[in-house]
């Protein structure tokens, strides 16, 4: 019995992100750095970022008060937020949606998922619709006032589940991440040691992945048109309403096709711990609002030049990116209506070679990209702040197709070297 776990499970030779070391690194460094954002960027700081001779002082004197800390719990916030995940959940209990399976893992198992993220936005949104149409735009500003409970309370959910998820790896039956079980607790705990954690049917990881951090980051950007509205006394700009469209496209574009992730590394790969729990729950509702949250105090109006030249930009890389994963999509699901080109692999297995996957070997991230840069273009060029996605973005698509290239070609082997020389350019043709 202790051979057959072993064998099913066995011990992770290999570091990602620099080990522990690394490991705790980005522990501690992904919440620093979100609230870092929030206070080296707000109305309240002193400019965005504060003046160089300022920020020294203030960070000292701030985090050397135990008051500064305990302004970063609010009860009310923590109230709301538990409020929020627990809607979620039983969003997802309660309304109707399609099973799908997952793909094989190496226990011979097919995983069965829920399928009802979009209706999950719908609801959400059409609540929130009521109650601006009912109460006004004030019925939302709230979020905006919070923001910092907010961050610490999905903060605090992301620590919780990480240690639970962690513990409870240790025991039952449980399938382990062939990445995750090192023996170091630190990487583990963050990296993720159980592959599925579910309680029943429900399975934490995917859930996570599209419903309480994605659809909030939704709310966020709503609550903040509603706050940069009641300052104005009337509409909100052309500059948020871009930001809030072009996001909000993004996130329903995301549940819309949920199936998708069910064949992506954070799935099929990587544990649930800290790094994807605080990725969801913190890091995405919280750091890529970061523009909308800066257009409430730094109000912009483009014109109808700017303003298209931006929407350009959004839809071109929204087009790459949806035509791409569709491309993908179709061909994984023994579909080819565009016929295009593939080479067959020893695995017995087809890589694609033409249309945008034969233009580099990751179009979609160029979509994305793309997209990221027009997230940020409303804001205007007073400050590099708002840019920090984009730069962030590039460094995590990149690190993220290096691990997917490595990945392939330990299961490809020489046929994947052969493909390199067909698709020559990883992202960006040309450059990169």
């Amino acid at each position: 019995m202790a051979d057959a776990k072993a064998q099913l499970n066995p011990r992770t030779e290999h570091y990602e992100f620099l080990g522990p070391l690394g490991a705790l690194f980005i522990t501690i460094g992904v919440p620093a750095t979100t609230y870092a954002l929030y206070f080296g960027c707000s109305e309240t700081s002193g400019g965005c970022p504060p003046a160089l001779d300022t920020i020294q002082p203030t960070v000292v004197a701030a985090v050397s008060n135990p008051d500064w800390w305990k302004s970063l719990w609010d009860t009310k916030a923590a109230i709301m937020y538990l409020a929020w995940y627990a809607f979620c959940v039983v969003a997802w209990l309660v309304l109707p949606g399609d099973w799908i399976e997952g793909t094989l893992v190496r226990d011979g198992t097919k995983k069965q998922y829920k399928i009802n993220a979009f209706p999950t936005f719908l609801l959400s949104m059409g609540v929130v619709a009521g109650l601006i149409w009912q109460f006004g735009a004030h019925s939302l500003t709230f979020i905006y006032e919070h923001w910092v409970g907010l961050i610490t309370a999905s903060l605090a959910m992301s620590v919780f589940q990480g240690l639970v998820c962690y513990i409870s790896s240790f025991f039952g039956k449980k399938l382990l991440a062939l990445g995750g079980n090192t023996g170091n607790l630190i990487y583990d705990f963050f990296i993720g040691r159980e592959l599925n954690p579910s309680i029943g049917s429900f399975d934490l990881k995917s859930f996570n992945e599209l419903r309480p951090g994605l659809i909030l980051w939704a709310l966020i950007d709503i609550a903040a048109a509603c706050e940069q509205a009641v300052r104005r006394g009337g509409n909100p700009t052309d500059s948020m309403m871009l930001v809030v469209f072009f996001q909000l496209l993004y996130v329903a574009d995301g549940l819309y096709n949920e199936p998708a992730i069910f064949t992506t590394m954070d799935i099929t790969t990587d544990g649930f711990g800290f790094m994807l729990a605080v990725g969801d729950l913190t890091w995405v509702p919280f750091v890529y609002s970061l523009q909308a949250r800066y257009l409430v105090f730094h109000q912009l109006e483009l014109g109808p030049v700017w303003t298209a030249v931006i929407v350009l930009v959004n839809f071109t890389g929204y087009y790459i990116f949806r035509v791409a994963n569709s491309e993908k999509n179709d061909f994984r699901n023994g579909k080819n209506p565009k016929n295009l080109h593939y080479m067959d692999t020893k695995r017995g297995t087809k890589l694609l070679t033409s249309g945008w996957w034969g233009f580099c070997r990751h179009p979609n991230y160029l979509g994305d990209l793309l997209m990221a840069l027009a997230w940020s273009l409303p804001t205007g060029f007073e400050t590099p702040v708002t840019y920090f996605y984009v730069g962030y973005f590039t460094v995590l698509l990149i690190h993220r197709q290096l691990r997917d290239e490595e990945h392939c070609e330990k299961k490809y082997g020489e046929d994947w070297k052969t493909y390199k020389k067909i698709v020559r350019w990883r992202l960006v043709p040309g450059l990169y």
